[in-house]
């Protein structure tokens, strides 16, 4: 992504560029005015909590059937061996088919319809559940809920990176991504309070109701997407009627004052260029290994139920194996926030990821000795919970790195989400599967390799950032601001200067010739 032409009297300086705002982690974002402060308090009420109520309802939908499982549903359906783990699996290949035609629809097609109309689906097909009468009916249908739920999370990622300035980013992309842990505390308490109020109500079971609840909830917020969501920068949304024309040139001045662009519609040139950029390949490991290797403790509740007493019975109750991961999620909650928030204001992406490894390694090496106590069990479920916050610093990472080319930023993440679910459709069986519970002999030992290897790799892309991408976007960026320099005046050396979309023309006067400079997309 360089200028074509000339590339004499770059100033490189990193000092020089980080007074210009050049290096989002080197300084912190011009004082914004009265009127900027404004416009973000609106998006962070539109944009960013239509997002987070999106992700709340999108995770309960999405872990409802494991407290449905083991509040009534195994049993009403004659369930058992690993049809748990394959309804996850069904999910999964929904998922990962759709999610990268998905962003290359959410850049050619207006957002708001396309994000809403989605979750509008997934909402009717999370009711359809309570009906089911055999597991070949869910698997059905959890694999169409899969498809439809495919663009929530990159889709409003794709729209974070797309309104915020780079030390913005990380906080909101973390508050969005905390949602999942909000949606599972609320997952558990809604089943808790099922269980207890309206089980056997008008004669359906409190697992169905758990599903015909959650299919009222995301029909609500769907309906309010279109008028809630901006679209992007350069083509907004004409329903959202708080956005107003002040406010949009205030967001392109935004995303001027660090470079940034929205994405174009994603094409083959796109991909190409994505499929050889080195960034891809380490995005997608420590992507996968981050999220796979804590995954065990979405197990958490299988062991609860194995425990038993000396006389035999169940030490937790239905109502406890439900409300128990709900601390767990709770650390999730605040790990995000910790990371999140500590990433844009520390100004660093990699340090906030490489103690999540560690953290994470420390309690899978206790699950894989296994013969310790209990509370030391305990300890490493809950502990992993606040390891699954590495993808808000890990997105706002890549946004730096790539932040003149929105397309495969939105491309990079539909590849990384992707592949995690097309893993997770195999792994989970196969390294936790539900035959083994409580104890999975192999889960562990490969989460011990994941988080070695993860916490490998995010050094080895710390060293790429810091030796190749940086010094090049610092050339980027000075010839981004040059050539502005000299659009904005209109004339250079006599030359008379015309700008044509995203191309700068440059005519002589004394020839016939035109010389044209193409920023590479």
């Amino acid at each position: 992504m360089f200028w074509k032409g000339s590339k004499a009297a770059i100033n490189t300086d990193p000092e020089e560029l980080a007074k210009r705002g050049l290096d989002p982690q080197a300084v912190a974002d011009a004082t914004k005015s009265k009127e900027e402060r404004w416009f973000l308090m609106k998006l962070d009420i539109f944009l960013l909590t239509f997002g987070c109520c999106s992700q709340v309802i999108k995770y309960i939908d999405q872990t409802n059937i494991n407290n449905a499982y083991v509040s009534g549903m195994s049993e009403a359906l004659a369930l058992n061996g690993n049809q748990l783990n394959y309804f996850t699996t069904y999910f999964n290949v929904g998922y990962c088919l759709f999610l990268i035609p998905s962003q290359v629809v959410i850049t050619r097609f207006r957002p708001s319809l396309w994000l809403s109309g989605l979750e509008f689906f997934w909402g009717i097909l999370t009711g359809c559940i309570a009906a089911c009468k055999s597991a070949n009916a869910i698997y059905v249908l959890r694999a169409f809920i899969g498809v439809a739920e495919s663009s929530a999370y990159p889709g409003t990622v794709t729209l974070l990176m797309t309104w915020y300035t780079p030390l913005e980013m990380a906080k909101r992309i973390g508050f969005y991504h905390s949602m999942q842990a909000v949606g599972s505390m609320m997952s558990g308490a809604i089943q808790s309070g099922i269980n207890s109020s309206l089980d056997g109500t008008h004669g359906i079971a409190g697992w169905q109701w758990t599903f015909i609840i959650n299919c009222i909830m995301t029909l609500c917020i769907a309906v309010a997407g279109p008028f809630m969501i901006p679209d992007f920068p350069d083509r907004p949304n004409p329903w959202a009627r708080w956005l107003t024309p002040r406010d949009k040139e205030i967001a392109r001045a935004r995303l001027a004052r660090f470079t940034r662009e929205s994405p174009n519609p994603i094409n083959i040139a796109c991909a190409v260029r994505t499929f050889k950029n080195p960034i891809l390949y380490m995005m997608i490991y420590i992507y996968v290994s981050a999220l796979i290797a804590p995954s065990g403790n979405g197990y958490f509740s299988l062991w609860l139920k194995s425990l038993k007493d000396a006389n035999g019975k169940a030490v937790w109750s239905t109502v406890a194996l439900n409300a128990i991961p709900i601390g767990g999620s709770a650390m999730q909650l605040a790990a995000v926030w910790i990371f999140a928030f500590g990433s844009d204001l520390l100004r660093t992406r990699w340090l906030m990821l490489i103690p999540q490894c560690l953290i994470g390694l420390t309690a899978c090496i206790i699950m894989t000795i296994w013969n310790v106590p209990n509370s030391a069990k305990y300890y490493s479920y809950f502990i992993l919970y606040f390891c699954t916050a590495s993808g808000p610093p890990l997105w706002a990472w890549m946004s730096d790195m790539l932040p003149r080319d929105a397309e495969q930023r939105a491309f990079i993440i539909a590849v990384c989400i992707s592949l995690y679910y097309a893993i997770n459709a195999w792994s989970n069986v196969l390294i936790f599967p539900t035959v083994q519970a409580p104890h999975y002999k192999y889960g562990w030992p490969v989460c011990i390799v994941l988080w070695i290897t993860c916490g490998l790799v995010i050094c080895g892309m710390r060293i790429y950032d810091v030796k190749v991408v940086r010094p090049r976007n610092y050339l980027i960026a000075q010839e981004v601001a040059a050539e502005n320099a000299v659009v904005a005046t209109q004339s250079y050396e006599g030359q008379q200067v015309e700008q044509v979309d995203d191309k700068v023309a440059v005519e002589d006067p004394k020839s016939s010739a035109s010389s044209v400079r193409v920023l590479a997309v």
